[in-house]
């Protein structure tokens, strides 16, 4: 089964043209099926790219996903259109009595701030706490996961002498994880960061790691009590986005090394190389798949 956009949607044309599967409102209302409800929190600049990368990985599976846009209700972006924003997205104040199968809330370009310091860190943590009683599974992703490790269990971010870029080398380190079906030993993950959870810290906390890094740290974690995941790298990345972002930083002059192990012997001048799309196809649909066996099928039973 497809996954269910606003036909006007940008990423409706760039998803069925690269072959995945897109139903138009319209079509997916005519069948008897109860779509998965699945939240976008998108706190990225560039909202469009965002929502054709995670779109691509839900939209990939058997089952019919029903993909909703949600902002911070008074956070303005500068990056993306007002008529997009307000065409298909909805802030929270809205939906926040609405049930959903699953949320993702995505990163955001503020790591050097404390967490309180951010503009709309008061109703983000109203988001946080709702997921405890409208959201059946929460995945927390790169700053997103940040913000809910150290919400609920008061981990702290640690500022890293340079940025963490590049495409790192991880280990699985609970192959018996339902969200780890079909992971090869190790895997390639984009990474693109200027803070870290550390690995002692999440220990302490009672939390289970299941994918870390030699060279990046702790990069996948499974919090059961919250019925969330956190994952503070980016599987959910284009070929090209580490490039976008380094050529960004050189056109700005912003102090930036080549980013490791992603372009061919770390040559800029080369096309980069996409090692770990099949992973991150594995990864959002395990996730996907777990909430299918476990969400209430009557959307109203979610968090009771």
């Amino acid at each position: 089964m497809p996954i269910k956009l606003p036909a006007a949607l940008p990423a409706f044309d760039v998803l069925r043209d690269e072959g995945v599967m897109v139903l138009d409102e319209d079509t997916a209302a005519r069948q008897d099926i109860r779509p998965l409800r699945i939240g976008l929190l998108n706190l990225m600049p560039k909202k469009i790219q965002t929502e054709n990368q995670f779109a691509r990985l839900i939209g990939a599976t058997p089952l019919q996903i029903e993909l909703t846009l949600i902002r911070m209700s008074e956070h303005q972006t500068k990056n993306t259109a007002a008529a997009h924003m307000a065409e298909f997205y909805k802030p929270f104040q809205e939906v926040k009595d609405e049930k959903f199968d699953g949320l993702i809330i995505t990163g955001a370009p503020i790591e050097h701030l404390p967490f309180e310091e951010v503009t709309y860190w008061d109703e983000l943590t109203e988001v946080m706490n709702w997921t405890q009683t409208n959201v059946h599974s929460t995945f927390g992703v790169c700053w997103g996961g940040m913000a809910m490790i150290n919400h609920f269990h008061n981990v702290p971010k640690h500022i890293l002498d340079e940025k963490s870029f590049g495409c790192f080398r991880h280990q699985v380190t609970d192959p018996a994880s339902p969200y780890l079906r079909g992971f090869s030993d190790d895997c390639v993950i984009p990474v693109s960061r200027w803070t870290e959870m550390r690995q002692d810290e999440i220990d302490a906390a009672g939390l289970k790691t299941l994918i870390t890094s030699n060279f990046s740290g702790p990069c996948l974690v499974e919090d059961r009590e919250h019925r969330a995941l956190y994952i503070f790298n980016h599987f959910e990345y284009d070929s090209g986005t580490l490039k976008q972002e380094y050529d960004r930083d050189i056109a700005e002059g912003t102090p930036i090394n080549v980013p490791v192990n992603y372009y061919p012997e770390d040559d800029p001048t080369r096309d980069p190389q996409n090692r770990w799309r099949s992973h991150a196809h594995l990864l959002y649909g395990n996730w996907i798949n777990e909430i299918y066996q476990t969400t209430p099928y009557d959307l109203a039973q979610i968090g009771t």
